[in-house]
């Protein structure tokens, strides 16, 4: 069976910006092709200050990215927290979620809380106020997170998302007869991905 890889993590910014196109190509995706999303664990845990320097290249790059896409950002986010240059703690949140059958709804959940209204994610309190918003079982939640046994499924599932033929993310990977190929993604039009899809599942 084939199988396309997105490979992401829910505090990256372009994931961000690509998820209207990431929206398009799961509805036209040919029928029998199951879209799989991969973590890839873009930061690891920290509680250090993220460095003046990383955080005027990231408030560089959401402005960079509003401009070609149009991607709304809340810059106010670096002026009302005290950012760390930490994305596993959400990815644990999003692996605890789907253990509730809600994993991309906790995905969204992150980004729209950390791009539209400015509260850091990188932070254990935000993430359970997130799962409590998304009415899941809490205390399940957190002590999924807090488990050893899921934050080895993490590790396994980046471990993963990086033996795949990926450049940064986001980025998808069609698995097929064994093989894995790269597609081609555009942040601007769907059909890109899903025409030279087409051409390797021919």
């Amino acid at each position: 069976m084939a199988v396309v890889y997105y490979v992401h993590d829910p505090m990256c910014s372009w994931c961000w910006g690509y998820k209207p196109r990431l929206a398009e190509l799961e509805h036209a995706l040919p029928e029998g092709l199951e879209l799989v999303y991969l973590l890839g664990g873009l930061a690891a845990d920290t509680d250090q200050p993220m460095p003046l320097e990383m955080q005027q290249f990231l408030q560089q790059t959401w402005r960079n990215i509003a401009q070609q896409l149009g991607t709304e950002f809340n810059h106010d986010f670096w002026r009302l927290n005290s950012p760390k240059r930490s994305t596993y703690p959400a990815n644990r949140a999003v692996l605890a979620a789907e253990k509730q059958a809600a994993g991309k709804a906790m995905i969204s959940a992150i980004q729209q809380a950390y791009y539209l209204q400015a509260k850091n994610p990188s932070e254990v309190e935000v993430l359970v106020a997130l799962a409590e918003q998304l009415n899941l079982d809490l205390p399940r939640f957190i002590a999924d997170m807090n488990s050893e046994a899921l934050n080895r499924q993490l590790m396994e599932q980046i471990a993963f998302a990086r033996s795949l033929p990926i450049q940064g993310f986001p980025s998808l990977v069609l698995s097929q007869h064994g093989q894995l190929h790269a597609l081609p993604l555009d942040y601007r039009e769907a059909q890109v991905t899903l025409e030279h899809l087409a051409s390797l599942l021919a």
